[in-house]
């Protein structure tokens, strides 16, 4: 009878050191921040962001939800609703159109942290960009056509959206050093204008709405369109390896000078191949991070991690022959950490 008391205590001692132990658990679960972190489509660019996103998750102790949606501005509102519905601590977001996503933006700097990553909205309640000066990054694409055809020439440009400042600054920022103009990032000419100068010829921008094979048929209807055309820009990460694509298929890749944008492996293996003459880069990894890093901060009351300034710059790089052995090196260890 003893030894069934003492096994009665041992019992419940022990049950009450379980209920101790899950309480603590719970405890120290729920007191670990929740933040989002969503992107502007799905591309290989948001892979790489991805992982920076979680290797800072586990280092700040957060619970990262990344959500890349398919459908542009309707699909961001359906993730920033599930989001704030769930109470998250902070959402890093790229706007897809920052202009008609104002109340969507305003609504989750009301009820959490907002930040902006990739593509910032400046007029919006945001606490702080994390990104690079899209401008100058457009500019490096002008400098990168300049060097490989200085006698200049006939131009397109495509890209994935437009209205998306991210995208603006860039087209802006090519333009703007193929006619040796002054930097001035609040300049803006109309997408339905041919720009000229003695040297180069802008003739179009084609916008293909994160569609990969309309962003194909585009190029492929630039080609028929414009006979004598010489170069071609691709300024989001899909559209240098669409556009080689066409090129490759309709037979003109001694014909048409390709430069592109972002760091997708057919553009890199192509830059070794000499079919394109350059890239210019961001980080899409240290995006992830330090949007995950200042959010984790800021749900923990830290103000120290936004700037004066409210912008977080993560520089771009060009990338050639010259460099694009050593730079895909670099990324293939980052992502295998």
């Amino acid at each position: 009878m003893l030894q069934q008391a003492r096994n009665y205590v041992y019992c419940a001692v022990t049950g009450l050191l379980v209920l101790f132990l899950a309480a603590c658990g719970s405890s120290d679960e729920a007191d670990r921040p929740e933040v989002g972190f969503v992107t502007n489509g799905i591309a290989s660019f948001w892979t790489i962001a991805d992982r920076g996103a979680n290797a800072a998750a586990e280092a700040f102790d957060v619970e990262v939800s990344v959500m890349m949606p398919p459908d542009g501005p309707s699909g961001q509102s359906r993730m920033v609703q599930s989001l704030l519905a769930r109470g998250v601590d902070g959402i890093a977001i790229s706007p897809s159109d920052p202009e008609n996503q104002a109340g969507l933006l305003n609504e989750i700097a009301q009820n959490t942290n907002l930040i902006m990553h990739d593509s910032d909205a400046p007029d919006s309640q945001r606490l702080v960009y994390v990104g690079m000066d899209n401008y100058e990054a457009g500019r490096m694409c002008g400098q990168l056509l300049k060097e490989a055809m200085p006698e200049g020439g006939e131009v397109v440009l495509f890209i994935g959206l437009l209205g998306q400042l991210n995208a603006d600054l860039r087209r802006q920022g090519v333009i703007d050093e193929l006619m040796d103009r002054s930097h001035d990032n609040t300049r803006r000419d109309p997408v339905d204008r041919v720009v000229a100068n003695e040297r180069y010829t802008v003739l179009d921008t084609r916008v293909d709405q994160f569609d990969f094979a309309r962003a194909k048929g585009q190029v492929e209807d630039a080609l028929a369109r414009y006979p004598e055309l010489d170069a071609m820009i691709g300024l989001f990460v899909y559209n240098p390896p669409q556009i080689l694509e066409a090129v490759r298929e309709a037979g003109k890749l001694n014909e048409i000078t390709i430069v592109g944008f972002d760091e997708d492996d057919v553009t890199l293996q192509a830059i070794r191949d000499g079919e394109i003459v350059g890239t210019v880069v961001q980080n899409p990894y240290r995006y992830g991070y330090e949007s995950v890093r200042v959010l984790a901060s800021l749900a923990r009351g830290d103000q120290s991690v936004i700037p004066e300034n409210q912008f977080i710059d993560i520089p771009a790089r060009r990338i050639t022959a010259d460099n694009v052995d050593v730079f895909e090196a670099e990324l293939r260890e980052l992502l295998s950490n």
